[in-house]
C-alpha cells in the first residue's frame, strides 16, 4: 500500500469506517467473480458440522466478493472457517480491539477509567464514532497496541499505520480469539473488562444491528460490532463480529468481506450466513 499519492492520501483520510458516509473521490471497484468457497467444519456433533458445511456454502454460492467466515460454539465444541489468514483493511471491526487494549493497559495499574475515556469509549462501540476512536488510538500509542496484540496471541494482526487505525490488516482467526478472550475466564482481560466490552456491544444503535445478529433465534442474547469503508481497490469493505448465547450454545461469528459493490451487498452476504448459522445451531 503506497501513502505517496495525492489520491491515496485522500483514501486514507476518508476512512469514515461506521459513519455510513460514501467516501468521495473513491471509485468503487467492480466486484470481484462469483467462487463457490470451501467452508471447513469440524464438530463434537457430526451432523451439525455437515449441515454447516454445506449450507454456509450454499449461502455464498452465488455472491460476488472475497468473504472470510469464522465460527466457533462452546457447548458443541462447533468450528467453521473460510479463508481464516486473509487479511482485510479493518474498518470500524477494529474498534473492539481499542477498547480491549484501553481496558488491559488499565488493568495494570488495576484503576479504572476515567469519565472521558468512558465516554469515548461508549461513542466509539454504541455509535462507532470515529473521532473517539482517534483520540483513544493516540492516546494509546502503537507501544501498548502491538502489547495488547501480543498477549491476545492475534499475531496476525498489523495495526494501521500514521493513525489510520481503520486500516488495520485483521483476519477472521484473530476476531474470533479476541471474541473468545471478551466471552470467556482468561489471563488477558479480566472479568469486569470483558463485561464492560459485552455491554456496550450490546447497545449498538438499532441502525448499527445487521450483519452477524440476523435471524437469531428470540432468547438468544446478541453483540455486535460492524464495520464499512469504501476504498478505490476491492470496493466495499463490509464486515461483522457478533457473540451470542442462548438456547443451549454460545457462540461466535465474524464475517469479512471485500468486493462489494454496494455497502448493502456487504450487508446482505454477511446476513445469509449469519442466518443458516443461528437456523443451523439452533435445530441442533
Amino acid at each position: 500500500m503506497t501513502h505517496r499519492t495525492p489520491r491515496s492520501r485522500r483514501v486514507l483520510a476518508a476512512t469514515a469506517l461506521g459513519t455510513g458516509v460514501l467516501i468521495t473521490g473513491v471509485a468503487t471497484a467492480a466486484p470481484a467473480t462469483a467462487v463457490t468457497p470451501t467452508v471447513s467444519c469440524t464438530s463434537s456433533k457430526a451432523a451439525l458440522a455437515s449441515k454447516l458445511k454445506r449450507d454456509i456454502t450454499a449461502a455464498l454460492a452465488n455472491r460476488k466478493g472475497t468473504i472470510a467466515v469464522g465460527l466457533y460454539d462452546r457447548f458443541t465444541k462447533t468450528t467453521c472457517t473460510l479463508r481464516a489468514s486473509t487479511a482485510y483493511d479493518s474498518a470500524s471491526v477494529v474498534k473492539v480491539t481499542v477498547l480491549a487494549t484501553l481496558l488491559w493497559d488499565a488493568q495494570k495499574t488495576n484503576r479504572a477509567l476515567t469519565s472521558t475515556e468512558k465516554s469515548l469509549a461508549t461513542k466509539m462501540i454504541t455509535q462507532s464514532d470515529n473521532t473517539s476512536t482517534s483520540t483513544l488510538w493516540r492516546q494509546l500509542g502503537m507501544t501498548k497496541i502491538k502489547g495488547f496484540l501480543a498477549a491476545a496471541g492475534m499475531t496476525q494482526t498489523k495495526p494501521g499505520a500514521n493513525g489510520y487505525w481503520g486500516l488495520t490488516q485483521i483476519t477472521v482467526t484473530d476476531e474470533q480469539k479476541l471474541l473468545k478472550l471478551i466471552t470467556a475466564s482468561n489471563s488477558v482481560l479480566t472479568t469486569a473488562s470483558r463485561n464492560y466490552i459485552s455491554t456496550l456491544m450490546g447497545k449498538v444503535i438499532s441502525s448499527q444491528r445487521w450483519g452477524t445478529p440476523y435471524g437469531r433465534p428470540a432468547g438468544v442474547t446478541w453483540h455486535v460490532k460492524n464495520g464499512w469503508l469504501s476504498r478505490a481497490t476491492h470496493g466495499w469493505r463490509v464486515h461483522s463480529v457478533g457473540t451470542f448465547k442462548g438456547g443451549g450454545h454460545d457462540y461466535m461469528i465474524t464475517v469479512l468481506t471485500h468486493g462489494n459493490s454496494t455497502m448493502n451487498y456487504g450487508i446482505t452476504t454477511i446476513q445469509g450466513v449469519a442466518k443458516v448459522i443461528h437456523k443451523d445451531l439452533a435445530a441442533s
